[in-house]
């Protein structure tokens, strides 16, 4: 079983370039990885011997509301830039550890390598994160909605600036 900061050391080794790390508010140690990296990073914790991430425990996404908030004279806001992240929880079953990483792309261009090549599952939580938050994850066999009405074209629900539309298909929404 590997701590977290030995399995950092093992990736910053592999990617030396661009892995770093952060404190999550929950006090682990969240690896940060770049969006169009997520892919390979993740192949090469699944498939290596010391590693053998099996597991992809928990894929979700967050709008991070770190933009400028111009409000609006509804009283409501919008985010002048920002970003929004998608964090991944990993478990290696046969090995015993853990780990967390996280992407954080603009609001602009949300951007995200899928990783439902490696872990199957990843294809529904993924689908989720585009649904409610916006990420477009790249390669992703079939990135649809999932939760929302296909025809749903009023914005991201989950996301800090979203505004309620006042009618769906001619029906007015509570």
């Amino acid at each position: 079983m590997k701590t977290q900061q030995e399995i950092f050391e093992i990736l910053k080794a592999q990617y030396p370039d661009f892995i770093t790390t952060q404190d999550t508010e929950a006090n682990e140690l969240a690896i940060e990885v770049p969006a169009l990296q997520i892919n390979s990073v993740c192949q090469f914790l699944a498939s290596n011997p010391d590693l053998l991430f099996d597991s992809l425990i928990l894929l979700s996404a967050l709008d991070d509301a770190n933009g400028k908030k111009n409000s609006e004279a509804d009283g409501s806001f919008e985010f002048d830039g920002g970003t929004l992240s998608v964090i991944y929880h990993l478990e290696s079953s046969k090995l015993r550890h853990k780990v967390v990483l996280k992407v954080v792309v603009p609001r602009e261009k949300p951007e995200v390598e899928s990783v439902s090549s490696i872990w199957q599952h990843a294809d529904w939580e993924e689908r989720e994160a585009y649904d409610m938050i916006g990420i477009i994850f790249l390669n992703h066999p079939n990135l649809q909605r999932i939760l929302m009405p296909y025809d749903w074209d009023a914005g991201f629900p989950l996301r800090k600036d979203y505004k309620n539309p006042e009618f769906y298909m001619g029906i007015k929404v509570p």
